[in-house]
């Protein structure tokens, strides 16, 4: 009787034991990742306390300096702080990806799940996506940009619109795959109303594949941004990003190739533990992995 009694609290510490060794793991494996995005998130919100320069105030006297105690990176041709730029440009770099995540994972959700539990919409929104992915992404979003002019709505969504579909797709695959399961089926035989059945049965499902799939969209959209920002048809030259600044010391490399190396490994490391944090991601909420571990 005790024994039964004692059992479920058991096997609830047992599951909680499993729980938290997995979250340890998994910090563990991605030490790295994590480690980088907090200090650059932690530059980008602490910027006015690390430096008290201004990135946008001009100096003409300071113009092309090289590294020193008053600049750590150096100055630009207007004689602009190159360190206080880099790490004001972490908000605006860092804005746009998480942005462009989040709007397309919301629009990509709702259009991957009309199009994969309706089958009659099936084929018309695919066609649709699969049109939109033909283009590639930054020709769409340079014709986006030069259509509707630079700003920070254009360019999320001139980088949104080829991120959708890919969204779409996954979350179609996922309901296809849950439209012939018992529970669903019995759902819709009881006339369940359809909001529910995709609010309490798809919805849920979705979610695990979405959060690793956002990962890679946010580093995604930062490459993006950057590459217009460089190409001049990103965010306005007065904004510091990663793209703008290295777009405006490109001319300056070989005097300074500064002005082009720190916001190029500021974007670099974080890409890079972006996308490493989405693979390990990947691998805690993919079954099949899971299952072989």
């Amino acid at each position: 009787m005790n024994k039964s009694s004692h059992s479920p609290s058991v096997e609830s510490d047992e599951l909680l034991a499993i729980r938290m060794r997995r979250i340890a793991l998994f910090l563990h494996d991605n030490i790295f990742a994590i480690t980088t995005l907090v200090l650059v998130v932690l530059a980008g919100l602490l910027a006015p306390l690390l430096t008290s320069a201004d990135p946008d105030f001009i100096n003409p006297g300071m113009k092309l300096k090289p590294p020193s105690a008053e600049a750590f990176f150096g100055t630009d041709l207007l004689g602009r702080d190159v360190f206080a730029r880099v790490l004001y440009g972490t908000r605006a770099s860092l804005l746009v990806g998480l942005f462009v995540a989040l709007v397309a994972l919301v629009v990509g959700l709702l259009i991957g799940l009309v199009s994969g539990y309706f089958r009659s919409l099936d084929g018309v929104i695919m066609r649709i996506m699969d049109g939109i992915m033909a283009i590639p992404a930054i020709i769409l979003a340079v014709a986006l940009v030069a259509i509707m002019g630079a700003n920070f709505i254009t360019v999320v969504t001139a980088i949104v619109v080829p991120e959708v579909p890919r969204v779409a797709r996954l979350v179609r695959s996922v309901v296809l795959s849950l439209r012939s399961e018992p529970y669903v089926e019995a759902a819709v035989s009881l006339a369940t109303p359809t909001w529910r059945i995709l609010l309490r049965h798809m919805l849920p499902n979705t979610l695990a594949p979405l959060i690793v799939q956002g990962s890679f969209i946010v580093a995604s959209a930062i490459l993006t941004e950057s590459a217009l920002s460089f190409l001049g048809v990103g965010l306005p030259p007065e904004i510091p990003t990663w793209g703008n600044i290295m777009a405006e010391g490109r001319r300056f490399f070989q005097l300074l190739p500064g002005l082009v190396f720190f916001p190029g490994l500021f974007l670099s490391l974080t890409v890079l533990a972006i996308n490493l944090l989405g693979d390990g991601l990947r691998d805690r909420f993919d079954p099949k992995l899971i299952k072989r571990a």
